[in-house]
């Protein structure tokens, strides 16, 4: 596949963004990143992506495809060939998808509510809400990735890859919260599960600097917070 065929909208810190890449990355496809500016939307993000107008977009030839999981689906159909990123048995697929789901609609929007918070106590509660979420997400693990290191076995997967791309922003909430949210005598499975995923070939060049990573969360939790804050 010629690098011109596959081209990626994106920007560097987004998770979603990061998903698609890694996809890429296990199949051992080269691809052109054309980043997005921050804060603004290209004219071939809108083309591309009339109905969201965001982020990723994989374009494969001249046809776009949306949706950070749908792009990981699609590449891993059109590309079938080992290694495959999806699990090979419908029941274990439906059982990545439910939690791929939980991660997208629960987990992640209460992380960003630890950001987002203005009161000590709702900041409090979006942290529990986190913590519970990874205590599930903890026995997902054990029960999906059967003793092996990862929730697909003995390699990175599709469930690996929708949580996985959150490990950097997790951090990031760590260090300007001043708390532990992957606690090594509370989560010991996603612990080493963590540290193994981000030192894969497939992950460490896309994964963000968490120094890095931080700067872009000062300018988003200053906006969530304004945008949360009492009209005057």
């Amino acid at each position: 596949m010629a690098k011109n065929d596959l081209k990626v909208l994106g920007a560097w810190p987004s998770p979603f963004v990061m998903r698609a890449r890694i996809a890429l990355n296990i199949k051992s496809l080269d691809y052109e990143f054309l980043e997005e500016t921050f804060g603004s939307k290209s004219q071939l993000l809108l083309q591309s992506n009339p109905v969201h107008k965001k982020i990723p977009v994989l374009i494969h030839g001249d046809k776009p495809i949306c949706e950070s999981l749908v792009i990981v689906e699609y590449i891993d159909e059109v590309w079938a060939s080992s290694p495959s990123i999806l699990p090979s048995q419908p029941y274990d697929r439906a059982t990545a998808r439910f939690w791929a789901s939980y991660i997208d609609e629960k987990w992640f929007p209460a992380m960003k509510g630890i950001a987002a918070a203005q009161a000590e106590e709702a900041r409090k509660a979006a942290i529990e809400q986190v913590a519970e979420g990874l205590a599930l997400l903890e026995d997902a693990f054990q029960k999906t990735s059967k003793g092996k290191d990862f929730f697909s076995g003995d390699k990175i997967g599709y469930l690996d890859i929708a949580f996985g791309c959150f490990l950097g922003w997790l951090r990031v909430t760590e260090k300007m919260n001043g708390i532990k949210l992957l606690d090594e005598s509370k989560t010991p499975g996603l612990a080493k599960w963590a540290h193994k995923f981000c030192a894969d070939a497939a992950v460490k060049d896309v994964m963000p600097e968490t120094e890095k990573l931080a700067e872009v969360a000062k300018i988003i939790t200053a906006k969530l917070r304004g945008a949360g804050a009492p009209p005057k």
